[in-house]
């Protein structure tokens, strides 16, 4: 980034996110995006242009994703500006959660409820009927173009040995079956649950960055959470389903398998050289 295009977010991070009137806003760097947010409302600069060029795009999402009535809170869009391009939205109250946070059974029990809540509330969009001409739905095909993708853009990039690393992964995804029975986030990554405490537990508050969002497997959502928790807090999250989640856990194995992929793929099409090398810590990554 020039020193003109951070004077002038710098600028506009001031005069609509502001402080708390005693501290400056606080300044997320996504992969994405780089989130000023303020006491009422947030800013979303994007990175590269490719995410500028969508950013009336991710205003429609989330406008939609507001229609959907959750059961929780969601950013809603308020302005879209130039000079430099960026995305007004309202603050969502909370902050994501610490994991060591779930050393307490009584604050593990608290946040996997309200996580199977949260899951149940996605899975409750999935049928409203209204939603589905307002939210896009996963293409069949969508691990085999991934896949082909990755050994086309990728595997030149990485060592032998992570290509055989990349390969099995691949093959896993393009041997799941097609699911798209709910509503899913799409990055239901701990840093975008927010959450508060009150009475000295987690209280959920809302879910933050919905770019991904998309009728789907939900068991993008149970990876995500896995990723960010762990396997066992997955399996309380999922205990009061009983076995309702049992043939979903290959589903989210494979889907875990993929995340540096995706990581790595967006940015080497957003030209973000710093979250492309990141991806492909895992697999030998070859600069170019």
């Amino acid at each position: 980034m020039d020193a003109r295009t951070r004077e002038q977010q710098e600028a506009v991070a001031v005069r609509v996110a502001g402080g708390d009137g005693q501290r400056p806003p606080a300044v997320h760097e996504g992969q994405f995006h780089r989130v000023v947010i303020g006491a009422r409302r947030v800013v979303c600069f994007p990175r590269t242009d490719a995410a500028a060029a969508r950013l009336p795009a991710r205003a429609a999402t989330l406008r939609a994703v507001g229609r959907a009535g959750l059961p929780f809170g969601t950013p809603l869009p308020l302005a879209l500006g130039d000079e430099p391009p960026h995305l007004v939205l309202t603050r969502v109250p909370g902050a994501p959660l610490d994991p060591s946070a779930l050393g307490r059974p009584e604050v593990a029990g608290a946040v996997a409820a309200q996580y199977a809540e949260l899951l149940a509330a996605l899975g409750r969009a999935g049928a409203e009927e209204g939603l589905r001409g307002d939210l896009p739905e996963a293409p069949r095909d969508e691990w085999r173009r991934f896949a082909s993708d990755v050994r086309a853009e990728l595997f030149p990039l990485m060592s032998p040995a992570g290509r055989l690393r990349a390969g099995r992964e691949l093959a896993a995804a393009e041997a799941l079956p097609y699911v798209a029975g709910a509503l899913v986030h799409g990055d239901l990554g701990g840093e975008n649950v927010l959450w508060e405490t009150e009475d000295g537990l987690p209280v959920l508050r809302g879910v933050v960055d919905w770019d991904e969002v998309a009728f789907g497997d939900p068991a993008v959502d149970l990876a995500a959470v896995a990723a960010s928790y762990g396997d066992a807090f997955l399996e309380r999250v999922l205990e009061p389903a009983g076995g309702m989640w049992r043939d979903a856990w290959g589903r989210v194995a494979a889907i875990r398998g993929t995340f540096a992929l995706q990581q790595a793929l967006s940015a080497l099409r957003d030209g973000d050289e710093e979250e492309l090398v990141d991806g492909l810590r895992g697999y030998g990554h070859v600069h170019r």
